[in-house]
């Protein structure tokens, strides 16, 4: 019981911080007057990717870079907007694109791992399901585990990505005197409620092989 509590409320409590602490700085807009999506044009073209282009899509925070399509993608409440909130995210994103094109090592490795991630998420389940049912068969429910352990792996690579995506925007926005150093730290603020969600990820996954594991010895 006390798994799934944690479960649940870990991912509820990241969302409910990384929302009130943009709205929070969405309310604080940069004394230069730059729009979100033209600090994102600037950053790329400083680090010569000129060929990533930069699209609005609906949604809310629903902002990513497409390394297929070379495309940044920034949310309606992020593309026109000049408040530090939505130059951080955008300056974010930025940094993503900035990695594939420098072939940083974690975000290569998480690349090539998403296929096989969504494999073990689905099969993981799909193998301990069928271990209890057929008997209780230990080799399923082991095998199931152990495709689990892909999906922990992947949300722990994550975070180096994520983190360090920030911290170049930090750097950017500061070195590049686009915003003033209080903007920056209020900038700050809201990549670090946003990184919290990939902890939060990280740690749901975790709880979700703990109950796995749990579960299983139960029956035992």
């Amino acid at each position: 019981m006390l798994y799934w509590l944690l479960i649940l409320i870990i991912p509820l409590i990241a969302s409910a911080n990384v929302k009130a602490t943009y709205s929070k700085y969405s309310k604080v807009y940069n004394s230069r007057g730059w729009t979100a999506d033209q600090v994102a044009r600037r950053i790329l073209d400083d680090n010569g990717l000129y060929h990533v282009r930069i699209e609005r899509i609906a949604g809310n925070l629903s902002d990513h870079f497409d390394p297929t399509a070379n495309v940044v993608r920034l949310s309606d409440s992020v593309y026109g907007k000049t408040s530090v909130a939505a130059i951080g995210v955008a300056a974010h994103e930025c940094g993503h694109a900035v990695q594939h094109a420098e072939s940083y090592a974690p975000i290569v490795m998480r690349s090539k791992m998403v296929p096989l991630t969504n494999f073990c998420s689905h099969a993981s389940y799909i193998l301990i399901l069928l271990g209890m049912i057929f008997s209780y068969n230990e080799f399923l429910i082991n095998i199931g585990i152990i495709l689990f352990l892909g999906v922990v792996a992947f949300q722990f690579i994550t975070l180096p990505v994520e983190f360090d995506a920030s911290s170049r925007a930090l750097r950017t926005l500061e070195g590049d005197a686009i915003l003033d150093t209080d903007e920056v730290n209020k900038s700050a603020k809201v990549l670090r409620a946003a990184a919290l969600t990939y902890v939060a990820a990280l740690l749901t996954a975790v709880l979700n092989l703990l109950r796995l594991i749990a579960m299983t010895r139960r029956r035992n």
